[in-house]
């Protein structure tokens, strides 16, 4: 079973639709969205209604969690400003968790997708997060694979056990990148009959990269009432 995740699109539609334009390509049997749909550029409407009509499952983030909140942050103001009263309402009904359960090598495999951590949905689950914190976390909910996103910054760790391995996946970001390459961010998960959990490469995940019109990005920030700084962070992916 081939699943794509994405996440951290941030308002950004070009970027959104060049996904979609590759995932007709890939074919997976499962696409989910692990959250912040809005945020940091001027199309918070049209990504929500786009992954809506979609019939996208997808998951709340940081800032999907506190539209309509009166804040100071220039981002999170402007998004309150635009954005419908049917998005929002979607927005803040999204579950915090989705829980998969597969059957691998005849033993039952939790698989978690959450935005920051089981925690917390502003949790950092960074590549250098460690061990012994990553695992503590994993056997608190009872899972074997946990995907997460909220750093745009993807990896694929597996960690140790006494018996095994678990896996630690991050997607990245699909409209906001910090790893200095522009292009959107989305990770493949492949789990079949070959899948185990005894070796540290028994779950198969690759990170796809889409072009997309970064300056049709760039440039609507900057023509909006956004700072241009957002417009440079998608330039440079910082």
């Amino acid at each position: 079973m081939k699943i794509a995740l994405f996440s951290d699109i941030h308002a950004n539609l070009p970027a959104l639709e060049s996904f979609f334009e590759d995932i007709n390509k890939q074919k997976p049997d499962g696409i989910y969205c692990l959250g912040d749909l809005v945020g940091y550029n001027i199309w918070p409407n049209e990504v929500v209604n786009l992954i809506r009509e979609k019939g996208i499952a997808t998951l709340s983030g940081n800032h999907d969690a506190v539209v309509g909140v009166p804040t100071e942050k220039v981002s999170g103001a402007f998004t309150n400003k635009i954005l419908k009263e049917d998005v929002k309402d979607y927005l803040l009904s999204l579950p915090e968790h989705i829980r998969l359960e597969f059957k691998i090598q005849g033993k039952k495999t939790d698989v978690l997708f959450v935005h920051g951590s089981t925690y917390r949905n502003n949790e950092y689950i960074l590549e250098e997060t460690e061990d012994s914190y990553l695992l503590e976390m994993m056997d608190a909910a009872g899972v074997d694979v946990l995907c997460c996103a909220h750093t745009h910054k993807p990896f694929h760790r597996a960690v140790k056990t006494e018996t095994g391995f678990k896996h630690v996946v991050n997607i990245g970001s699909l409209g906001k990148p910090k790893d200095e390459d522009p292009r959107g961010c989305y990770a493949m998960l492949e789990i079949d009959q070959n899948s185990e959990l005894i070796s540290g490469k028994g779950i198969a995940v690759s990170f796809n990269r889409v072009s997309y019109d970064v300056e049709k990005a760039a440039k609507a920030v900057e023509e909006s009432e956004l700072p241009n700084s957002f417009a440079e962070a998608l330039r440079i992916a910082k």
